[in-house]
């Protein structure tokens, strides 16, 4: 047994030398790169991939959240790239931007993207032309229609470019690229500076900038400016409407919402039965006659007539529906009463007692008791 055991166990490891020595013959050693999600800056600022590669060529390169040419320092050696929407620039900082090209800036900018909306609230001139205050003092022209042209302008140019927003540029602009259906491209001269303005910038964002086109174009775009100065490049996240946000993407709370709230108020609301018809003229008069003769009689202090009326026709019934007792008197009549008509005898009592001539209160008391007696016969 001890023999047969040693055997056992060499063939064992005999078995594992066997198959670490196969897996060890055919294993191959391969390198994968896998991209990670962004984190950090690299998540919040599309333009984090251009600034990495404006300092891989040895220039300087700033990130900026909003563009404040007071608090940035601009120099005329400096190069602007303005990733936002240019309408919304302030008069001041418009006038201060415009200055510092005029000085030897280099501004880089983009054509507003079309937005319905935007458009719809700016107004379009009568020209066919939509308002941009900076490239309008440039002379630039963006037409209010949408364009949706494709790129013709060869492999040199990105496409995320020849898709963006036509424009038209001024007369004399040497460097400008183009379609029939208007600009895309264009460097337009101001003072001793430049501004280039683009359909789109979308090129110039990490995902983009990948394409070795968007790179290339990327590089010369950013070489036109002073390389002692630095690349300042600004990206204005423009946040959405809070109640244009609700309204698009909060439907399936607010909905059913609205929806309880309609029918909670619908179950709440006051339900008007059917129109009644007009009694008829003569009903009216009638009714108007005896209210007429009533207060008469009670102004005059003729109220007794009055109750006795009430009470004769109260005895009238009661004869009629119960001969016995109104055949009987004083108190086992109103034993009697109080048994069928299931009344308070001390208010039937009073009631078949006259009240004191100018009594109001005992009179409306005891007239109402006599009505509901009746009423109960």
């Amino acid at each position: 047994m001890k023999a047969r055991g040693w055997l056992a166990a060499a063939v064992g490891a005999l078995l594992v030398a066997g198959a670490v020595a196969w897996w060890l013959h055919t294993f191959k050693r391969v390198e994968r790169w896998v991209d990670l999600p962004r984190t950090g800056e690299a998540a919040r600022d599309p333009l984090f991939a251009l600034r990495l590669a404006v300092q891989k060529d040895g220039r300087r390169a700033r990130a900026w959240r909003r563009l404040d040419p007071a608090a940035m320092g601009l120099t005329p050696h400096d190069t602007l790239l303005f990733d936002g929407d240019v309408r919304t620039l302030p008069t001041p900082a418009r006038t201060r931007l415009l200055d510092w090209v005029g000085a030897g800036g280099h501004l880089v900018v983009g054509v507003p993207e079309p937005d319905v909306a935007a458009d719809a609230f700016d107004g379009v001139p009568r020209d066919g032309r939509m308002a941009v205050p900076l490239l309008d003092a440039l002379g630039v022209r963006v037409p209010a229609r949408r364009t949706d042209a494709g790129c013709v302008h060869g492999e040199a140019t990105p496409m995320a470019l020849c898709s963006g927003r036509r424009f038209e540029a001024p007369r004399g602009t040497a460097v400008r690229l183009g379609d029939v259906d208007g600009d895309v491209f264009a460097r337009v001269h101001h003072g001793r500076g430049s501004v280039d303005v683009l359909g789109s910038l979308a090129f110039l964002t990490t995902d983009y900038l990948k394409a070795p086109v968007n790179r290339a174009f990327a590089h010369e775009l950013l070489a036109a400016g002073d390389p002692r100065g630095t690349v300042h490049l600004v990206h204005a996240a423009s946040m959405p409407s809070l109640w244009r946000t609700l309204l698009r993407r909060g439907w399936p709370v607010w909905l059913p919402l609205v929806l309880l709230l309609g029918g909670w108020l619908w179950a709440r609301m006051r339900r008007f039965g059917p129109l009644l018809p007009s009694p008829a003229l003569e009903r009216r008069s009638l009714l108007e006659h005896v209210a007429a003769s009533g207060q008469h009689q009670w102004r005059y202090g003729r109220g007794g007539v009055l109750y006795d009326a009430m009470r004769a026709a109260m005895f009238d019934r009661l004869r009629r529906r119960d001969p016995q007792a109104a055949a009987l008197e004083g108190e086992p009549q109103l034993v009697r009463l109080v048994e069928r008509l299931k009344l308070p005898a001390a208010s039937m009592r009073d009631a078949l007692r006259a009240p004191e001539p100018r009594d109001a209160k005992a009179f409306v008391a005891r007239i109402a008791t006599l009505v509901r007696m009746r009423n109960r016969l």
